[in-house]
């Protein structure tokens, strides 16, 4: 089987890789930029095809695809941090939209149907009421970042493609995930970093925080992995799915669990620059309707996943 994973050299993408190389008999194409960083995927470099492409670039897109005819397509590749969106709007939404397209374009000018995996996020849901509480797929779209537009014009696309056509498409709506990679910009690696750093005395013990309230849906990107590659063996087409584990994390609990695994003494303070013009208060998500498709279920706890997060950045303080 060929695989092309957009996004490979990222969090999730790295993760996929890793996951797909343990099934065996899978050849596995990965994009990446020629500013790509690829830290992450370096302990599989040679076992791996890497090709250079950008994916708001439709021509190189689709010669790539042509070249790979693969079987399946996990589409990764996006500007996935919620403030970046603030400060660059037309990048996220290009980077987002426009590089989904290209993918589309190239398989339906190239009359191929792979199955596509559309990573798509929580962020959707945006403005979530309490009564609407867990979040079910169902649930109306009401984005409060330019990012979570991008995602929603995303998950639409591939909508409008599987129904205009009938391309494999298959919508997942992931709500957060973190683990061993996580980039530093996100909120448990920005506190595990933290605490990496004044463990090793290279930052003074504070922890610098924004929202500590918003509360989140939690799932290690090992399970989301897997999660990603159900979706496409037992998924249906045209169909949407949220990927989550169904419990919710205040922002605090997660800081409060990071802490107790250092013996540091460490003072916390709000920094206003970490705060968003707009935060979505509670996103806790209902995955019954993928659970019952693909038999998935989240196997690694909350806890283990953020001593493995602290781990990795003990390795790089």
């Amino acid at each position: 089987m060929r695989v092309l994973i957009t996004g490979i050299t990222g969090f999730v993408g790295s993760h996929l890789a890793d996951f797909l190389l343990k099934k065996g008999d899978i050849e596995i194409y990965g994009i990446e930029r020629w500013r790509s960083k690829t830290e992450n995927i370096e302990h599989i470099k040679n076992r791996i095809a890497l090709m250079g492409c950008d994916i708001r670039d439709a021509s190189s897109v689709k010669k790539l695809i042509e070249k790979i005819k693969p079987d399946k397509i996990f589409h990764l590749a996006a500007q996935s941090f919620v403030p970046t969106s603030w400060h660059a709007p037309q990048e996220t939404l290009t980077t987002n939209i426009i590089g989904e397209l290209n993918v589309f374009e190239a398989v339906r000018e190239l009359e191929i149907n792979p199955v596509i995996q559309i990573a798509g996020s929580s962020e959707e849901y945006g403005l979530v009421e309490e009564d609407e509480l867990p979040v079910k797929e169902t649930n109306p779209l009401r984005p409060l970042s330019p990012y979570a537009v991008s995602k929603v014009g995303q998950d639409l696309l591939g909508y409008q493609y599987y129904k205009s056509y009938g391309l494999n498409i298959i919508r997942t709506r992931g709500f957060n995930h973190c683990g061993p990679r996580r980039g530093e910009v996100f909120v448990c690696s920005d506190f595990a970093k933290q605490i990496a750093k004044i463990e090793k005395k290279k930052q003074e013990p504070v922890i610098h925080v924004g929202n500590l309230e918003a509360i989140r849906d939690f799932t290690d990107v090992r399970d989301m992995v897997k999660a990603y590659w159900l979706a496409t063996e037992k998924g249906k087409p045209g169909e949407v799915y949220n990927i989550c584990s169904g419990k919710g994390w205040k922002i605090k609990e997660v800081l409060n669990i990071l802490l107790k695994l250092t013996k540091e003494k460490i003072e916390i303070k709000e920094d206003p620059k970490r705060m968003r013009p707009s935060d979505v208060p509670v996103l806790v998500g209902d995955s019954t309707k993928f659970r019952e498709a693909t038999g998935w279920k989240p196997e690694i706890p909350f806890e283990k996943t953020l001593e493995d997060l602290l781990d990795y950045w003990r390795e790089r303080a």
